[in-house]
């Protein structure tokens, strides 16, 4: 997302470390940086990860580049691009599905290499406050419970907003492949939720790749590699949020890197 937004993004410290399966998120008032007396310090951390992503937005999510995501309208198959956002009718909105695998990284000693997790939900009409609206997450049952502790830390530092809610889904199985023509990941076999991404065709046989663009709280990334998506889908959502699927809008792949001495290092700037 671009700089002036992420600058706006904060507060999220404690939301996912605070609450566990299935409990709605506190407003990011109630989280504090400061390290509660008596409590023990957090570890040193580290994550380098490889994300499937997707969401709702025309190919390329302009999340990136304002405070606001595309107009959808069911009058108007076209109002998500810019020339058509005023469509009457016209609804902002961005429903993503986030499919993650470390690649490599630690929490303390433990060792976060090979966790796979999903991150799903809406960002909302209108992020220009850092506040957005619902996400859900969901474990690979093989992700053991230090590892966890380690993956909610580096969540709230890698998306450091504020969410209307917040849960933690139960477990479910994850498939996560990345080909050399596309990528595909799947929730509980695709009933809970799926993404197919298919490569887009550059002026060679190499990926298209966005480069020196921020991605959200993470200081350094490789680029975002450009593939349409063929669907993205959340079909198991918290009681009071709707199902959603949508086919070819945007997609891309993206491997971050982000570490507990980058935020120390953005605290000190704070101060």
């Amino acid at each position: 997302m671009r700089r002036t937004v992420i600058c706006l993004l904060s507060l999220l410290v404690l939301i996912f470390a605070t609450y566990g399966n299935g409990a709605d998120a506190p407003p990011a008032q109630a989280a504090a940086d400061k390290q509660p007396a008596g409590q023990a310090k957090t570890p040193d951390w580290h994550m380098n990860a490889t994300i499937i992503e997707a969401c709702s937005c025309p190919m390329f999510c302009q999340c990136y580049f304002d405070t606001k995501p595309a107009a959808h309208s069911d009058k108007d198959p076209h109002a998500g691009h810019a020339g058509h956002a005023a469509a009457a009718g016209a609804e902002h909105y961005c429903k993503f599905n986030n499919a993650f695998q470390v690649n490599k990284g630690h929490y303390g000693e433990v060792k976060l290499d090979g966790a796979k997790f999903w991150v799903g939900g809406d960002l909302g009409d209108d992020f220009s406050q850092g506040k957005m609206n619902w996400a859900v997450l969901t474990f690979d049952p093989s992700v053991k419970p230090e590892q966890r502790e380690g993956i909610k830390t580096a969540l709230t530092h890698l998306y450091p907003v504020e969410w209307k809610s917040f849960t933690v889904a139960e477990d479910k199985p994850m498939e996560w492949k990345a080909m050399k023509d596309g990528a595909k990941a799947r929730l509980d076999g695709g009933k809970a939720a799926e993404v197919v991404l298919k490569k887009n065709e550059g002026m060679n046989d190499e990926p298209i790749v966005i480069k020196n663009m921020r991605y959200w709280g993470a200081p350094r990334n490789d680029g975002f590699v450009l593939m349409q998506n063929e669907v993205e889908a959340l079909r198991e959502v918290p009681a009071d949020q709707k199902p959603f699927e949508f086919k070819r809008t945007n997609g891309f792949m993206i491997t971050f890197d982000i570490k507990s001495d980058d935020v120390k290092e953005e605290a000190k700037k704070k101060m």
